[in-house]
């Protein structure tokens, strides 16, 4: 048995599976959000509230690894590790009370590890692809053609530092539209050197806010994976989730069927990324994978 930590800004995720005939066959999931990204100072790093339940939360990983006899593990932290001050000091307490053998991955190892998820999730596999993945501390966009990866970039619009930086929602909006204005700039010069049309890529989303969101659409109870990987988001249906769930407080939305405890506050700067990345492409639907990083690492072992 194969098991794959992601450390991320917001959420901690273990996935213990196997990999057979080159696809991830997943045996269970566990998640726990312990926003590692918050009360992020440039100075101190990452709070103390904030690697106390963080290490709480990779104690109760190392527990569930160690029951279910996995024999390999791969453990990553990710753009809240590699931004913060005392990031690898937090990596070596945490190595230390667990075992698992925790490393602080590049952007470019992540997007690699990223893509390799995601598109193992898809049926069929889009020819041409730009994929976003939205996290806590950052959002990774990754252009791939037929499977490998030629560009990706990495942008500080995260949803936990978008949701607390910024009290203004007009001043959040600004951030990510010029951010994205930047990034679309790049994206064509990168997808016409390819001979690409960068507004027929396929566009897939993955990580909390997407699969949220897909989750919210099918007013789904109980999450099964299975049914969001390959679910389409016209964009009609997330104009339609913003307007629903901007006027709720936040006690209200996690309240909805299919929205995840803890992802309340946040869910509004995510959507307001899709949104607006999907404007400015001039797409008109999003494909949702649920696979990412984690089953990514897993096809590393």
């Amino acid at each position: 048995m194969l098991a794959a930590i992601d450390a991320g800004s917001n959420t901690l995720r273990l996935l213990v599976g196997e990999v057979v005939q080159g696809k991830v066959v997943p045996e269970f999931y566990l998640r726990r959000i312990c926003r590692l990204a918050g009360d992020f100072s440039k100075d101190e790093g990452l709070s103390p509230t904030a690697r106390e339940r963080t290490l709480f939360a990779f104690q109760e990983l190392a527990e569930a690894c160690r029951q279910a006899k996995v024999q390999q593990i791969r453990a990553v932290g990710t753009a809240a590790f590699r931004q913060a001050i005392n990031g690898e000091d937090f990596a070596h307490e945490i190595r230390t009370a667990t075992q698992l053998p925790l490393t602080i991955i590049s952007g470019e190892v992540e997007a690699e590890c990223m893509a390799a998820g995601v598109l193992n999730a898809l049926d069929p596999v889009p020819e041409h692809a730009l994929i976003v993945d939205i996290g806590g501390g950052s959002t990774e966009f990754v252009l791939c053609l037929q499977k490998k990866v030629l560009w990706s970039r990495s942008l500080p619009l995260g949803v936990v530092r978008l949701t607390e930086g910024f009290s203004s929602p007009a001043m959040r909006q600004k951030v990510i539209e010029d951010a994205l204005k930047t990034l679309n700039v790049d994206l064509f010069n990168v997808c016409k050197s390819f001979g690409l049309n960068s507004s027929a890529l396929t566009l897939v989303g993955t990580a909390g806010t997407v699969t949220t969101l897909a989750a919210l659409d099918m007013q789904m109870i109980d999450y099964d994976w299975r049914r969001v990987n390959n679910y389409s988001l016209p964009l009609p249906r997330l104009t339609h989730w913003q307007a629903v769930l901007t006027p709720l407080n936040h006690v209200e939305r996690e309240a909805l069927p299919g929205m995840e405890a803890g992802r309340g506050d946040l869910i509004i700067a995510g959507v307001e990324i899709i949104l607006c990345m999907m404007r400015q492409m001039d797409t008109d639907c999003l494909t949702v994978s649920d696979f990412g990083i984690l089953e990514g690492l897993l096809l590393s072992l």
